[in-house]
């Protein structure tokens, strides 16, 4: 007993040994932690933002994008949404939940990390406004002594007040009025039950959860934060029912900053970069530089663009940079129509040596399991090629074309050039541009810059440089190249695409003294049109325009009408002092000559023969190792359809079906009846007897004559009237023996 009582002994003397260290190392490297009331009001950081040249653009500060509320003004329904997903026991505990704590450190312990935090609000606060977002041990601790100072100092309410005021909810949003009028064009106090669910569901992530870049997550990440209130008794099950039922209804409102598009965007794309580096909005960035790629003078020019009701236009260079861009919707996803068509229809079909630019379909009435789908013009147009079915944006043979090439390589294609699909686009309307969510101007304007850079997706960044406020690196903008279409490919569709822009449905281009391709698409119905597309590339830039209504409200607008005037607007912008050089339109193909008879009567492609003539000839260009095999040997060994003989009195008549540049030898036995270019019928008057007729086609060249098989016709036996032994009711009548 003595000797148990001798180890409790020690074992205690060291566990208090062992808790005095502790405590003494805690306020060792806590001793300069102190709380600082200012920060919790005043918090912002300054980011200096410049142009493609060097110009500063703006000082943008944190607090320039932010605006307070006050915790009075918000109804319960939002603050328990705050406190149900982020802190149960907010009202309860002293600013530490220890409970949490001690499994957040076994969870690290066995991962070996820092991974679990257990944070509170009142800790959250203390991070975001007074420590870096470093994972280590010291700044746990500070966090834990500041925290306790924070709570003996403020109430529960004024704690909530103030990291409400400065919580981050992406797009550069700090505080929940910002995120409010952002995200739902309202203020933080009359936020919904599921407006405030959805705010509070972005805060694990904004960067991933925002309704503008990926909406389903959204709604899922709402949807979980009302679970969570019902599960602390905030709501009940009606409530909860009737709020999962409703939807994001996010609108991309008001910009609590008053900054260019430009700027936000760069911004978001900031949040981005910071995100990937492991870091967020609440890192030490204060006084670090952003280096754009704006060009300001077209930057300016762009800005002053008259929308009807809502717009956007993105430029961007070959350079990977954007060079200028607005958006009155800001990122928001739209259906991009049959601007679609040209990277997840044609372009794959020419990859797959499917199909050629010059090759025939059948624009006529079709019926695939129910899916019937019209063209704009509720016309059929018969047999057109692939190229005028792009120029003209047919309807019908884009779907065909989707059914031909099938709809999961058309899915392999989008996901190489970053266009997201919902599992519901996997249909054949996708070759309409149908989605479910549609996709970004700036997503669909780097997808066509694949073309004009011979196949290479790599996607365009707003910033190319971020510096720390001592000038070190910390970022550089890098270009993700990823192989989509061989410059054979690119070479048909520039091809095509040019055409359509002096021919199709972008024909407001035709007029410009340089290459341009062009592709357009207008999504509505006869009540009016909700989006409408112009996208055009040349050497040097790609442009897209969007037109409609961020609230799909129907408009007049068109692809081909009002957005191909502000593109050709923006291209005389950029080359009001020089013109790009011409599109690669041959590189990766070859050109060949096919027979134009059998194209143009059957739609036939086969390679022309070596001596036909040139007339017959058609020089088409198609993707190099997709050349036709079969070669036309119509002219070098001529070929015939069977003439018909007939027998009419004293007459023989043969009939030629109707060939051109082929001459014919007629006999009669041996005797040569005629000899000479095509006629259609070829009579003689045999002497009486027994004949046999036979026709060989031939063709002349300037060189050679290349005859072909001489066909036999059926025999003829030729009777005397007088001395015919046959019954009168037959004579004179025409017969074959």
């Amino acid at each position: 007993m003595k000797k148990f009582g001798k180890v409790a002994l020690v074992v205690a003397l060291s566990l208090i040994a062992v808790v005095t260290a502790a405590l003494a190392a805690y306020f060792a490297i806590t001793a300069d932690a102190k709380l600082n009331r200012s920060k919790l009001i005043n918090y912002g950081q300054t980011i200096n933002i410049y142009d493609d040249e060097g110009q500063k653009i703006e000082s943008s500060s944190v607090e320039g994008n932010r605006s307070s509320v006050k915790i009075s003004d918000l109804s319960e329904d939002t603050k328990n949404a705050f406190i149900a997903s982020e802190d149960r026991k907010f009202y309860s505990h002293n600013g530490l939940n220890y409970g949490r704590m001690v499994k957040a450190l076994f969870k690290n312990i066995a991962s070996f990390s820092f991974k679990e935090g257990a944070s509170t609000i009142s800790q959250q606060l203390i991070k975001n406004t007074h420590l870096s977002n470093d994972k280590t041990l010291r700044r746990k601790l500070k966090e834990i002594r500041l925290t306790k100072q924070l709570e003996r100092a403020y109430s529960k309410d004024e704690i909530l007040e103030m990291y409400l005021n400065t919580i981050y909810f992406g797009h550069s949003c700090y505080g929940l009025q910002s995120a409010a009028r952002f995200y739902f064009d309202t203020d933080a106090e009359d936020l919904s039950l599921e407006q405030g669910a959805a705010l509070v569901g972005l805060l694990t992530s904004p960067n991933n959860y925002s309704p503008f870049k990926n909406a389903e997550r959204c709604l899922e990440r709402r949807n979980i934060v009302l679970k969570s209130m019902l599960d602390c008794n905030f709501i009940d099950q009606k409530q909860y029912e009737n709020a999962i039922e409703q939807p994001l209804g996010a609108v991309t409102g008001r910009s609590a900053s008053g900054r260019t598009d430009y700027i936000n965007a760069a911004l978001d794309e900031l949040d981005d970069i910071l995100s990937n580096m492991g870091l967020d909005f609440y890192a030490d960035i204060s006084g670090c530089n952003v280096y754009t790629y704006m060009d300001a003078d077209l930057q300016r020019h762009i800005e002053g663009t008259t929308f009807e009701n809502d717009g956007a236009i993105i430029v961007t260079d070959d350079k990977n940079g954007v060079c200028a861009y607005v958006n009155t919707i800001r990122g928001a996803k739209r259906q991009p129509g049959s601007a679609i068509k040209p990277l997840l229809v044609y372009a794959p079909a020419f990859e797959e040596k499917i199909l050629h630019p010059f090759t025939k379909i059948d624009d006529s009435k079709v019926d695939f399991g129910g899916y019937s789908p019209e063209n704009y013009d509720k016309k059929y147009h018969g047999m057109v090629t692939a190229s005028e079915s792009i120029a003209k944006s047919y309807n019908i043979p884009a779907v065909k074309t989707l059914n031909a090439l099938t709809i999961s390589r058309a899915a392999d294609y989008a996901n190489k050039l970053k266009i997201a699909l919902d599992e519901e686009d996997y249909n054949l309307s996708l070759a309409l541009g149908g989605m479910k969510y549609g996709t970004d101007i700036k997503t669909l304007c780097d997808a066509y810059s694949t073309f004009r850079k011979g196949g290479t997706y790599s996607p365009s960044h707003f910033i190319k440089e971020v510096t720390d406020k001592n000038g070190r690196t910390i970022y550089s903008a890098d270009k993700h190249e990823k192989s989509v279409f061989s410059t054979g490919t690119c070479s048909l569709i520039n091809s095509t695409l040019i055409e359509t822009a002096k021919t199709g449905t972008a024909k407001k281009l035709k007029n410009l003294p340089y290459d341009v391709a062009a592709k357009t698409g207008t999504c509505g119905d006869e009540e009016g049109n909700t989006d409408a597309y112009a996208a055009a590339y040349t050497s040097r830039h790609s442009v897209c325009v969007w037109l409609g209504d961020r609230d799909n409200k129907k408009t007049s607008v068109t692809g081909g009408g009002e957005c191909c005037n502000i593109l050709k607007e923006v291209l005389d912008e950029i080359y009001k002092t020089s013109s790009p050089p011409a599109l690669d339109t041959k590189s990766g193909t070859t050109e060949i000559e096919i027979d134009r008879q059998d194209y143009e009567s059957d739609g036939k492609i086969i390679l022309a023969d070596d001596v036909s003539p040139k007339l017959n000839k058609l020089k088409v260009r198609c993707l190099s190792g997709n050349e036709p095999r079969q070669k036309s040997t119509k002219f070098s060994h001529p070929i015939i359809t069977k003439p018909t003989i007939s027998v009419d009195n004293n007459s023989v008549s043969i009939v030629l079906c109707k060939t051109y540049y082929y001459s014919y030898l007629v006999k009669c036995d041996d005797k040569i009846i005629y000899d000479g270019k095509y006629k259609q019928k070829i009579s003689d008057c045999p002497e009486y007897g027994k004949h046999v007729y036979s026709v060989t086609p031939y063709y002349c060249d300037d060189k050679n004559t290349y005859f072909g098989d001489t066909i036999y016709l059926d025999r003829i036996n030729f009777c005397d009237n007088n001395t015919s032994p046959l019954p009168p009711a037959i004579t004179n009548k025409d017969w074959f023996s």
